[in-house]
């Protein structure tokens, strides 16, 4: 899809003197592994549906067996190389980057400019499936500052090897009618083809990087946090419910991460006017079952340790919302759905 030009800013981050990297251990589904006050037997029985069938399937469209049958269909590659290396404590693409690929190249394909090297890189995203891509440097701050162990529990170091530099972030759509159902458990099935196209897109473009004899690792929801690199590869602005908010495709989009070593030409954070729309808007934080989504300014507050310390922005309360998912066995994604940039722009209805 061709994006119309939009004017370039700086990354807009307001970055506080108590900043901390983000432990994923703090991250709220992996708190409703090890954390009392969000583990329950209504989050166990979430996480089973997504494997095991239902014993009894509600009557309401949206819940049957073939709803949950398809929601988990959609799943199922993702779940394929999730579960690859879970006996070696890695769960890749969510609590680690993967590491299934063909040795790097001895002989290295030199490009004329980093320029050129990045326009390659986008061309084969978007032939592999991407919707959107950018790239940006690779910036610490917004990596974990340690990994979750499954097994333990607890956290653990991370593994990435030395030497890296960039960052490619890539965006694939959820479908818009799936988008639609929320909350049902038909909706989940757009998350889950969102992640089972990701990890096609992000594993054959980090593979086809070391096949031009550079180091290259590939990652969904492991490793780092997406939305600040997403936004600073210039996919688009942050927005009051927490999500990156894109031109093309407003928050209904999965996003995708490769870091290299690569000499690439990097991208630069723009504007659309998503902060001014979202101060005006509110539409997702009134739709928000629970409240979960702030009603006021961005503000340095923390509902709770599953938000980031020391950034200003607006913040959403984890513990709130996933509650909500596990009391209705499924996902929810009605912040996406009434959002207003949440537009399919080939339909006029």
């Amino acid at each position: 899809m061709a994006r119309a030009p939009i004017k370039v800013f700086d990354d807009g981050f307001e970055i506080q003197p108590d900043f901390e990297r983000f432990d994923q251990k703090n991250d709220v589904f992996r708190r409703s592994w090890w954390d009392e006050r969000i583990r329950s037997a209504k989050s166990e029985r979430f996480y089973s549906t997504y494997r095991d069938p239902l014993q009894n399937f509600r009557a309401a469209e949206g819940f049957t067996q073939k709803d949950y049958a398809l929601r988990n269909a959609a799943w199922h590659v993702s779940d394929i190389f999730t579960d690859l290396k879970v006996g070696e404590d890695r769960r890749e693409g969510f609590n680690d980057e993967f590491s299934i690929y063909q040795d790097v190249a001895s002989v290295r394909q030199e490009f004329a400019t980093p320029g050129d090297a990045a326009a390659e890189i986008k061309r084969v995203a978007l032939a592999f499936g991407a919707d959107l891509v950018g790239i940006t440097d690779y910036d610490e701050r917004w990596l974990y500052a340690a990994k979750f162990s499954d097994i333990s529990r607890q956290s653990k170091p991370q593994e990435l090897p030395a030497g890296l530099t960039s960052v490619i972030v890539t965006a694939q759509a959820m479908d818009y009618d799936l988008i639609r159902t929320v909350p049902s458990a038909l909706s989940g099935a757009a998350t889950g083809l969102g992640y089972s196209h990701d990890a096609l897109v992000v594993l054959s473009l980090a593979q086809y990087i070391r096949n031009l004899g550079y180091n290259a690792v590939a990652s969904m929801n492991d490793t780092a946090l997406a939305i600040p690199l997403a936004i600073k590869a210039g996919l688009g602005e942050y927005g009051r419910n927490g999500l990156l908010i894109t031109k093309e495709f407003g928050p209904r989009i999965r996003l995708g991460k490769v870091f290299t070593e690569m000499p690439l030409a990097y991208d630069a954070p723009i504007r659309f006017g998503v902060k001014e729309f979202c101060q005006v808007c509110r539409k997702c934080a009134d739709s928000c079952p629970v409240k979960a989504i702030a009603q006021g300014e961005p503000s340095t507050e923390r509902h709770n340790q599953s938000n980031i310390r020391g950034v200003r922005k607006w913040s959403v309360d984890g513990e709130k919302c996933f509650g909500y998912w596990a009391a209705q066995n499924s996902d929810c994604s009605i912040c996406i759905r009434v959002c207003p940039y949440n537009k399919d722009y080939r339909k006029w209805w």
